[in-house]
């Protein structure tokens, strides 16, 4: 088969494998790359997928420098994996410098950022908290609270499940090692940010109990939402939230398969053993049933996961009136109260509408207000209207962007 890889990073190996790939040759995201690489694969980075104008066909803008460019992607099959995002939920003083996503202040520091010295209150809820805490500390950052909202009974039930799951063991032991002296509590969340414009102390209630901690840096995240913007734009359904997938990991859509994330929160194992799957399928190959009974293994474990992470009901209060929720498009919490649902907000207050695209404000108001997105349209990013232009009329028959998706069994 001739397979074309395409990510939207400056490197392969997302959040997870960011620095891995590179750091250290005998590492999983080393191997796994090697491996892609010696099958023959073609891997593309810096492209971003905006729309789909065809049927087998995307449209992707592709970074080159200075110089972004319009390519164009035909394919038999696709596999989608999109992976997830921090979901942000709003609270006063959450627009202020220095107030980041959990994952996004990792990935800042392993872009070069110092940290050395900084206090750091993380908050939030899920492991990626732990892990987060983890690095910085590695890297000189002093953690001055580690703050998860769910009840010591909750995170429990996850702790619990880690014993059926061997492979976790190790990692969590070495998490508990590395943030030994960490002050951590359950039951406890931020309530506000307070600074001139840059952060210089949050307010965290725990247990009842109001608390102001001085810090340079507060890093949150309540858990992982997953990126199904590219499978709803191709018209795969969904199922509690999550890409709707046979045994073989193949979508409602012909030809369309998906792995990761984007069919349930659960981790990288579950999402190596969703694209060994979908790769069997796609490749015509039977799926082995050591491959099944893993899947279902790691899909309990995710929905161990999700309820480990679910977010109390408090957190829906912590936004007063005027409380940005939508940043892009400066959207206050009261102007969003009187609306009927997602439609109406859009309409009336342009929320969502921005460069995020409701990737932030999305997630925030589906819990604060119950609403569901009601549709997916493209640019799925922000791109030159160029790119629009051509995109409205794509000339399928045109030679495609890379030889790598150029024959009968591409993928």
């Amino acid at each position: 088969m001739r397979v074309a890889l395409l990510d939207d990073n400056l490197a392969l190996g997302g959040q997870i494998w960011r620095a891995e790939a590179t750091r250290d040759v005998n590492t999983a995201a080393a191997r796994w790359i090697r491996r892609a690489a010696t099958a023959g694969a073609k891997m593309v980075t810096r492209a971003r997928v905006f729309d789909a104008p065809a049927p087998g066909v995307l449209a992707a803008e592709m970074n080159e420098g200075d110089e972004e460019r319009r390519i164009e992607l035909r394919y038999r099959q696709l596999l989608v994996a999109t992976g997830a995002r921090e979901r942000f939920l709003p609270f006063p003083g959450w627009t202020l410098r220095n107030v980041l996503g959990a994952g996004g202040l990792q990935a800042m520091v392993k872009s070069g950022l110092p940290v050395a010295g900084k206090r750091v209150v993380i908050a939030g809820s899920g492991p990626l908290l732990a892990a987060v805490a983890a690095y910085l500390r590695h890297h000189g950052a002093e953690i001055a609270l580690l703050c998860e909202q769910a009840p010591a009974s909750q995170t429990a039930g996850l702790a619990l499940a880690l014993a059926k799951y061997p492979g976790k063991w190790a990692p969590a032991a070495a998490l508990v090692w590395q943030l030994a002296g960490v002050r951590r509590a359950t039951n406890c969340w931020p309530i506000a940010a307070e600074g001139d414009e840059v952060l210089r102390a949050v307010r965290v209630l725990r247990n009842g109990r109001e608390t102001r901690i001085a810090c340079d840096y507060l890093a949150c995240g309540f858990h992982l939402v997953p990126n199904l913007e590219l499978p709803l734009l191709l018209g795969c359904r969904t199922r509690g939230g999550y890409i709707e997938i046979d045994e073989a990991q193949r979508t409602s859509v012909a030809n369309v398969f998906c792995a990761g994330e984007p069919t349930g929160i659960a981790g990288v194992d579950a999402a190596l053993i969703g694209g060994q799957i979908a790769a069997a399928a796609a490749a015509g190959r039977p799926i082995s049933a050591r491959q099944k009974r893993a899947r279902r293994r790691w899909h309990r474990f995710g929905m161990a996961l999700d309820r480990a992470c679910a977010l109390r009901a408090e957190l829906r209060l912590l936004a007063g009136p005027e409380t940005l929720v939508c940043r892009c498009e400066d959207v206050a919490y009261a102007r969003l109260a009187s609306c009927r649902d997602w439609r109406d907000a859009k309409l009336q207050t342009r929320c969502g509408m921005g460069p995020c695209q409701g990737r932030v404000c999305g997630p925030a108001t589906r819990f604060l207000f119950g609403w569901q997105d009601v549709s997916i349209r493209p640019p799925l990013f922000p791109v030159p209207v160029a790119s629009l232009a051509a995109a409205a009329t794509p000339d399928t028959g045109a030679e495609p962007a890379f030889e790598a998706v150029a024959g009968k069994n591409d993928s």
